[in-house]
């Protein structure tokens, strides 16, 4: 009689881990085609998070702050719209707008990156938990000095200075009849009923 031969194994469990992207994998997916433009995507701590559609409130809030930043940071600085900056190796969001260090080539050869980002603009309307709680951490982070977060549906202005580790030692919140002037470019100040104001 043949012996029964008795075969163990032993299974111990694997966590399933994610793949992160780096910038520079994220870049090589837009040359290749498999990201376009219209995908409305950023890259934030390796993985891409679909960003929300832009209304028309959130639309003309960033034409209206466009014009008043180009208007009032008078060739100082270059104003960039909905465009990226690279905060990291693994994380590159796209601001509603930048106000940047002054460049000759307004960055057509570079993409900006922390370093040369004065101030960072969000325009949160359905997007405010994820811009305060989540993107400000990464701003921080990277030594964005100063962060404005517009929250349309209560018509006010959060704005943050001083990054230190996960967050900013200064924060306010800014109601209408208040104003938010930029600390890195004097005399670049905005009202807070001039972002809301019919004709403003």
């Amino acid at each position: 009689m043949r012996p029964f031969i008795v075969m163990s194994a032993v299974i111990t469990e694997t966590a399933p881990t994610r793949f992160k992207l780096t910038v520079e994998q994220y870049h090589r997916m837009g040359e290749a085609g498999i990201l376009h433009e219209d995908d409305r995507v950023e890259l934030i701590d390796g993985e891409l998070i679909r960003m929300a559609p832009i209304g028309s409130l959130h639309g003309g809030l960033v034409s209206r702050l466009t014009r008043l930043l180009v208007e009032r940071s008078a060739g100082r600085a270059v104003v960039s719209p909905q465009n990226p900056v690279i905060l990291s190796n693994v994380t590159e969001p796209q601001p509603d707008l930048s106000v940047l260090r002054w460049r000759a080539d307004d960055y057509m050869s570079v993409v900006p990156v922390a370093a040369d980002a004065l101030l960072v603009v969000e325009v949160a309307d359905s997007t405010l938990r994820y811009d305060r709680d989540v993107k400000l951490r990464y701003y921080a982070q990277s030594g964005v000095p100063e962060v404005w977060i517009v929250d349309a549906r209560r018509r006010q202005l959060l704005v943050y200075r001083e990054p230190a580790g996960q967050g900013y030692r200064e924060s306010s919140v800014l109601l209408e009849g208040e104003a938010a002037a930029c600390a890195a470019l004097p005399g670049l100040r905005i009202e807070v009923r001039e972002l809301f104001a019919t004709g403003a």
